[in-house]
């Protein structure tokens, strides 16, 4: 099954040059080695909330705003697809996705990926 793992971590532009180079050696290995074992699907960093753009529907209108949608302490800064036998094996892996991008700490949301077409496992 796959798996999507969507980091999170602080937009602190305080790291240096040396900090921001090691966090990239830390994800380039762990996409080393899930290549190596086969399950490496896809893996990319976002650029910063401040170029992000939210877009909703309400009561017919299209809203556009800059921006993320949520106000929240992390922001998304990118994400890893794993193809995995299970949720514990996409948990391990998650263990060694690098979060702290940008000086701070931050998480690794992981989820499954549902197939198009396919009944939702929580929902039916």
């Amino acid at each position: 099954m796959r798996y999507m793992m969507l980091i999170y971590s602080l937009e602190n532009e305080s790291a240096t040059p040396d900090e921001l180079t090691a966090v990239a050696a830390a994800h380039s290995a762990v996409m080393d080695e899930t290549n190596r074992s086969g399950i490496f699907r896809a893996a990319d960093p976002l650029e910063p909330t401040s170029t992000a753009t939210t877009v909703r529907v309400q009561d017919g209108k299209v809203l556009v705003t800059d921006g993320p949608f949520a106000e929240t302490k992390e922001q998304l800064a990118g994400y890893y697809i794993l193809d995995c036998q299970d949720l514990d094996e996409a948990l391990e892996w998650a263990a060694k996705i690098p979060t702290a991008c940008r000086g701070g700490s931050g998480y690794v949301e992981v989820r499954p990926i549902r197939e198009i077409g396919k009944p939702n496992a929580v929902h039916g």
